[in-house]
């Protein structure tokens, strides 16, 4: 999840790319590389494409990124490029509704998130994730693990802003419901 600290290093690092400084961009692609690729390895279950596809990106982000308007707003442009990848990069073999399932590689615990443990280890979290459906799993991560709003996530994921708040609420609680049958499962 980006800190404070590191969305407004973006934005600095985006005016600073604007203004001509090239060693920018290497930085803020730096920022950004290890979350993108957590991400985007999570929509394709496949490391090696998920590497592949990841360069392919930031090669868009390089081409389109003076366009941006609001530099406070690179993260969920950043994270909407990488969903659009990924929905070509399964054009004619299958549809980006229903994501594939994986879990993300980044180690992280849960926030107590309307009853989730805080002390979910991130072997738990990346099983029980993978147990979600695609569009569960990914709100999770976006909203959980990324820390983007609501609002972005109907952004990146051109959905919604409804469909975001009952994607998240039924993730949540599908999340919790696999978690406690598999905690029951290794009491008995």
């Amino acid at each position: 999840m980006a800190s404070r600290r590191e969305l407004i290093e973006s934005e600095l690092l985006l005016l600073q790319y604007r203004r001509g400084d090239s060693g920018a961009l290497e930085r803020l692609v730096g920022l950004w590389e290890r979350p993108l690729y957590c991400y985007v390895r999570h929509l394709l279950n496949a490391e090696e494409e998920a590497k592949d596809l990841a360069q392919d990106i930031w090669i868009t982000v390089v081409r389109k990124v003076r366009a941006i308007r609001d530099p406070a707003a690179f993260p969920a442009w950043l994270f909407k490029v990488a969903r659009t990848h990924v929905a070509t990069h399964f054009r004619g073999t299958r549809l980006l509704e229903p994501l594939p399932e994986d879990a993300p590689a980044a180690e992280t615990s849960a926030a107590d998130a309307n009853g989730l443990s805080s002390t979910l280890n991130a072997e738990e979290l990346r099983w029980g994730l993978s147990q979600l459906s695609p569009s569960h799993s990914e709100c999770l991560i976006l909203h959980f693990l990324e820390g983007f709003s609501l609002k972005e996530m109907a952004d990146i994921t051109s959905v919604t802003l409804g469909t975001v708040k009952s994607r998240l609420y039924y993730a949540k609680k599908a999340l919790r419901e696999v978690l406690e049958k598999e905690a029951k499962r290794h009491e008995q």
